[in-house]
């Protein structure tokens, strides 16, 4: 974890220094990921949320073990050392088990944490903002901070057990939705420096009573809403103005950095902005998912032209019919009916679709797009309908015609932004 912390030094050393996270669980844009840190001979930064990941599996079926291992195993593909790959663990704390009381959420959480830590995991956002059963709203800094304070002292356990590198925390939590709101945006509410000494302050006290004040120099990072936030059709753009006190506030914080979610969507201008405002770690995960979603349905449709229907994966109509089938990740994001429902479903920016690629139709149905097209590759005047800047790449000789390289180049468009804003 030496870079991180080494990061937030030359980033208060007025270098406008960062790192993006990828936070996806999707094996093609881990993979991007990777390649992309390597093109650009920098560290990888993959995360995973609670929700995602998790000790019941979450909803890839994974357990932060196997999260791990699959990384891993990505980054000797495409030879990336694992020195340079680092894992974290997003929103850790009570976001899954909400429905229960607070002793029996933050016991789940508790083993959650430290499942993460004895896998390897040495970033950790301890997030326990979210309420739970019976709790009294709202929650209190001080609430907020003692229960993450408690799985501080959990992470440092299981670390000292397991041995290696001390892991770096990151505090705090955004306002909205992570993963994007669901609900129409008009304006979003930066954080007020106030809010942000009151995080900071009660977070320090929380772990002194919890006697491991010696834990700060290794919180890197506090999450506040710098103005940013997408919903289902548009997105609401970084305004340094409106951060000016915010971006003023951390640099009386010489161990801290801020992390910024929701950047998913923001202009190139918008994310170096950022990373010069102080918003040092940019995450980003629907984003991402979202043009590997474009991709695919651009070669669904290539594939249905050039083959026929009936040869076709149909993977864009077995991902949609997963979707129907199971409703329940996102039933209560979106309110539409009919036409409006089915667009919403395809195109809203925060990407529900991403919950279903691990549908196990759905994998068949990619598998046979991919071997299809690349047994028959199309017409290129059809990758000039559907990906013309991937088209484009192919022209000049710097993409070869394989489907997994033209899906990876597509998201890869999107992490080259992020990189550029970071210096990488």
């Amino acid at each position: 974890m030496t870079y991180l912390v080494d990061l937030v030094r030359r980033h208060h050393a007025s270098l406008p220094v960062g790192i993006y996270s990828v936070c996806s669980a999707h094996p093609l844009v881990i993979e991007a990921a990777l390649r992309q840190a390597k093109a650009s001979h920098s560290p990888a930064l993959i995360e995973s949320t609670s929700n995602q990941v998790n000790q019941d599996g979450g909803y890839t079926g994974m357990r932060p073990a196997d999260f791990r291992r699959l990384v891993l195993k990505i980054a000797v593909l495409v030879g990336l050392p694992e020195e340079r790959v680092i894992l974290g663990g997003d929103h850790l704390g009570p976001n899954c088990w909400q429905h229960l009381s607070a002793v029996q959420a933050m016991d789940k959480a508790q083993v959650l944490v430290e499942q993460y830590v004895e896998a390897g995991f040495h970033k950790i956002h301890l997030d326990c903002s979210m309420p739970c059963a019976g709790d009294v709203l709202p929650l209190s800094d001080a609430i907020i901070a003692a229960r993450a304070a408690r799985l501080c002292v959990a992470t440092e356990k299981a670390w000292r057990r397991k041995g290696g590198e001390a892991p770096v925390y990151v505090l705090g939590s955004e306002v909205p939705t992570p993963g994007g709101a669901h609900e129409s945006l008009d304006k979003i509410q930066v954080t007020a420096p106030q809010a942000a000494l009151a995080t900071v302050n009660a977070h320090k006290s929380a772990l002194s009573a919890a006697g491991i004040a010696e834990v700060w120099p290794r919180v890197i990072g506090l999450v506040v809403q710098p103005g940013v936030e997408f919903d289902h059709d548009k997105v609401i753009d970084y305004v340094p103005d409106k951060a000016t006190a915010l971006s003023a506030f951390i640099e009386s914080q010489p161990t801290l950095v801020y992390e910024a979610h929701s950047t998913d969507y923001q202009s190139q201008s918008g994310l170096s902005a950022l990373v010069k405002g102080h918003f040092a770690i940019l995450k980003v995960g629907p984003g991402v998912t979202f043009a590997l979603r474009e991709a695919i349905w651009a070669l669904d449709q290539i594939e249905r032209e050039w083959l026929g229907v009936a040869r076709s994966s149909r993977v864009k109509e077995t991902l949609l019919n997963a979707m129907q089938e199971n409703p329940s990740h996102w039933r209560k994001y979106y309110e539409a009916s009919g036409e409006s429902l089915l667009l919403q479903q395809q195109y809203s920016l925060s990407d529900r679709i991403r919950y279903y690629w691990p549908t196990k139709s759905v994998e068949a149905a990619m598998q046979k797009l991919f071997a299809n097209l690349d047994a028959h590759p199309p017409a290129l005047a059809l990758l000039s309908q559907y990906l013309p800047n991937e088209y484009q790449a192919i022209r000049e000789g710097n993409l070869g015609f394989k489907v997994k390289e033209i899906v990876m180049y597509h998201i890869g468009t999107v992490l080259n932004q992020y990189a550029a804003a970071c210096g990488c």
